[in-house]
């Protein structure tokens, strides 16, 4: 079976913010990145690839579409899926695994997209009642993964387009403004060369919650300050949006130091105190990559790399 491979190629994802406040509610803002993409292919078709990665993907597949055929027959035509997987079908991606870019929801767009039964065609200026009930269906096909999804990941995969979360029953496709972005201006990712387990850090984290200080400080300083970021940002108010966003880099530094690897601690200091990057977590922390925000690119890439790190552009104005 022929796959086209316009179509068919998924981007991943990075939650510029939101981490950990989003399950308190608080807005998020999160973005394609087409940097690492993925997209379903056949062993042996014209495409060069890793043999032995195209194989574990291809047995990887299989259990998951036996897991569809258990959970959701309903909505994946299961049997074309598991006909294709038997001829050598696999997810050619280049998104790094436990890095908090969305690798697995990627690949719930990618096989939703294939073999969805009656989909919903990603386009733009999709109503919210069409949105939640995607979101809901992608929280089903993603929680193999997680075991709790919630859909927001695959959702953004799937309709390659910013998404404004309000909360979790109001999201929706947005712009965001290049007012006062200078070419110099740049959102950036630092490999700290390590994946990340998100679900023992949100466990952390909802367990720290249980203590009535820290979940004033939640409550009070963090969702304020991230939703701060989220509008400064969107109207193009980038004064402002440095100001809170260095608020919210300190409050991680204090409040979320355990989701920060050792090694970067100094780094993320550094960018306080001298004011010319900011670091903040992306995603749920604790390895993968680190969020990085700056007006001064050109300097600041070769700093950081010159320490030794691997510095990668999100978004860079041109």
């Amino acid at each position: 079976m022929a796959l086209s491979k316009k179509n068919s190629i998924f981007y991943s994802k990075v939650l510029l913010f939101g981490e950990y406040s989003i399950l308190l509610e608080s807005n998020g803002l999160t973005i394609p990145y087409a940097h690492f993409n993925g997209s379903l292919n056949f062993i042996n078709s014209s495409a060069y690839t890793d043999l032995d990665f195209a194989k574990e993907s291809n047995r990887q597949l299989k259990r998951y579409a036996e897991f569809l055929r258990d959970k959701a027959n309903d909505i994946m035509d299961t049997e074309e899926l598991l006909a294709d997987i038997e001829k050598g079908l696999y997810f050619e991606s280049s998104i790094p695994e436990g890095y908090g870019l969305g690798s697995s929801g990627a690949l719930v767009a990618a096989i939703y997209k294939k073999y969805g039964l009656n989909i919903i065609k990603a386009k733009a200026g999709l109503d919210n009642h069409q949105t939640q009930k995607l979101k809901s269906l992608f929280a089903k096909l993603e929680s193999y993964f997680h075991g709790k999804s919630s859909g927001i990941d695959p959702l953004l995969c799937y309709l390659k387009h910013p998404l404004f979360i309000k909360d979790q029953q109001n999201i929706r496709a947005i712009g965001i403004s290049r007012k006062n972005i200078k070419s110099d201006d740049a959102v950036f990712i630092v490999n700290t060369k390590q994946s990340g387990k998100t679900a023992p850090l949100v466990d952390l984290f909802m367990t720290k919650c249980l203590n009535s200080v820290y979940i004033e400080r939640i409550k009070k300083d963090l969702i304020p300050t991230t939703n701060q970021c989220i509008h400064s940002l969107l109207q193009g108010d980038i004064s402002n949006f440095y100001k809170h966003l260095k608020q919210l880099s300190k409050f991680q530094l204090e409040y979320l130091k355990e989701m920060i690897p050792k090694e970067f601690i100094k780094y993320w200091e550094e960018g306080i105190a001298k004011n010319h990057y900011l670091l903040k977590l992306c995603g749920s922390g604790g390895g993968g990559y680190i969020l990085g925000f700056t007006r001064e690119f050109s300097k600041v890439k070769i700093e950081l790399a010159e320490q030794g790190l691997e510095v990668i552009p999100v978004y860079q104005e041109f």
